[in-house]
């Protein structure tokens, strides 16, 4: 399967400057061998503070759905 990096870049969420933006599969694969979550999962005012722990995650939707 071929990746569309450029159409991801256009969506892509995430503020972090890395090698692998954009190329999606990589970027799930490097925060899981890490116990994170990619920046595009979290709201944007959280995903600039740059914590991907799983733990935050969990505790900002939490705080979102409750």
């Amino acid at each position: 399967m071929e990746c569309k990096r450029e159409i991801n870049l256009k969506s892509c969420t995430c503020t972090y400057p890395c090698s692998i933006k954009g190329l999606c599969c990589e970027c799930v694969r490097y925060h899981r061998e890490r116990g994170e979550i990619p920046g595009c999962f979290f709201p944007k005012d959280a995903e600039k503070s740059y914590d991907r722990s799983i733990k935050n995650f969990v505790r900002i939707y939490s705080e979102i759905l409750d």
